[in-house]
C-alpha cells in the first residue's frame, strides 16, 4: 500500500512563514500559508491509497479537519524537532501496513503531482527517495519497507540538510533515488516567483486559480 503524507502547522499569525511575514505582515503570511495548504490538499487528494495530514499543534485538530474533509486522515505530528516528527510519521505508517511512504511539506503548492507519483515509482527500486529543494534541503522524502536512518543529526531548516542527509545515507550504505529539483516558498522573492510561474502558465484548475488570485492580492497590497 502507498501512503502520502503532508506536514502542516497551524496558520497562527506570527508562527508561520516568518520570513515572508517580515515583508508582507503576519496576517497576510498566515492567509497565504493556509491557502498553500488548501491547494496541496486538493491537488494531491487522489494520489496514493492512503493520505495523511500530519498536523501540529494537536489542539487545532478541528481546524485541520475542516480542510482535510474525507480525503485525508488526520494524525498529530507528535513532539520533538522536525527529524523526530518525521521519524514518528514513517514509523506509524509502516506499523499500519504501508509499503511505500512519501512525505511532503506545505511550502510548495505548485509542486507537480507527477513528481510525487515518480517518487512512488522510484520506491519500487530504491529504499529511499528524496526531492532536492533549491535552498539546500528537500521538499519530499520517501521510504520503502523501513524508516531510513536520516532523521537524527541534521541541522534542520538550514542549507546543510541535503548534504548531511546524503552523508547519512552513504554511511548506512543506503542507495537513494533523486527527483527533479523544486523550490519552497518561504519569503517575498519566492512568492513573486510562484506568482510569475502561475502567470506564465495559466492555472489549469480552480484550485490553482484561487492560489494565484490570493497571492496576487497579497503582492498588490505589499508596498516596498
Amino acid at each position: 500500500m502507498d501512503q502520502l503524507g503532508i506536514f502542516a502547522k497551524y496558520w497562527q499569525p506570527g508562527a508561520v512563514k516568518t520570513r515572508l511575514a517580515a515583508t508582507v505582515g503576519e496576517a497576510a503570511a498566515s492567509q497565504v500559508y493556509r491557502r498553500f495548504l488548501i491547494t496541496m490538499l486538493r491537488r494531491f487528494d487522489h494520489v496514493a491509497e492512503r493520505r495523511v495530514l500530519a498536523f501540529t499543534p494537536p489542539d487545532q485538530r478541528a481546524e485541520f479537519a475542516l480542510l482535510a474533509a474525507d480525503a485525508w486522515t488526520l494524525q498529530d505530528q507528535g513532539a520533538g524537532d522536525l527529524g523526530m516528527r518525521m521519524q514518528n510519521y514513517f514509523t506509524a505508517a509502516f506499523r499500519s501496513g504501508a509499503d511505500r511512504v512519501v512525505l511532503i511539506g506545505s511550502d510548495s503548492p505548485t509542486l507537480p503531482p507527477d513528481y510525487v507519483k515518480e517518487a512512488f515509482r522510484l520506491l519500487k527500486t530504491f529504499p529511499v527517495v528524496l526531492g532536492p529543494a533549491e535552498d539546500g534541503g528537500y521538499y519530499l522524502v520517501g521510504a520503502a519497507g523501513q524508516v531510513p536512518p536520516i532523521f537524527d543529526g541534521v541541522a534542520w531548516s538550514t542549507s546543510l540538510v541535503w548534504n548531511q542527509t546524503q552523508s547519512l545515507l552513504q554511511a548506512a550504505g543506503c542507495p537513494c533515488g533523486v527527483l527533479p529539483m523544486w523550490y519552497d516558498v518561504d519569503d517575498l522573492p519566492g512568492l513573486r516567483r510562484m506568482h510569475q510561474e502561475l502567470a506564465d502558465r495559466p492555472p489549469p484548475d480552480e484550485t490553482l486559480k484561487q492560489l494565484h488570485e490570493d497571492v496576487a492580492r497579497v503582492l498588490d497590497d505589499h508596498h516596498e
